[in-house]
């Protein structure tokens, strides 16, 4: 198979995969603004038909392929708060901290627990 060939079918391969995941989106975006109020799940922000290509379809689970049809598994989020949910599950990840559900940390270190002894100083 020549460079050109390979190029080809990889940019084909790639179109496929954009095309089947815009369906899926489809679908279940779809169904979601049947089902729920057009306002962000996080901000309350409300949409309308002018800005609704701006709120976006979340899938609770992070698995984009687990669609229940009672819709148990999505919230609608505007692209900000989208971005936001993706981002700190992305830090989670990397960072290493256990908090994943979004619930602040509980802080354990309180740096004024000594101030009135350094104050005296």
């Amino acid at each position: 198979m020549s460079m050109t060939q390979s190029k080809s079918r990889l940019d084909q391969i790639i179109a496929e995969t954009h095309e089947n995941r815009r369906k899926r989106e489809m679908g279940y975006r779809e169904q979601a603004l049947k089902m729920y109020p057009w306002i962000c799940g996080r901000c309350q922000r409300e949409f309308d038909h002018r800005n609704l290509r701006e709120l976006t379809v979340h899938h609770k689970d992070h698995d984009h392929d687990n669609n229940p049809s009672d819709g148990s598994n999505w919230e609608l989020l505007c692209l900000y708060c989208h971005d936001n949910e993706h981002q700190r599950l992305e830090e989670a990840y990397n960072y290493g901290t256990k908090n994943t559900d979004g619930k602040p940390v509980e802080a354990t270190f309180n740096p004024f627990a000594d101030l009135a002894k350094m104050m005296k100083k």
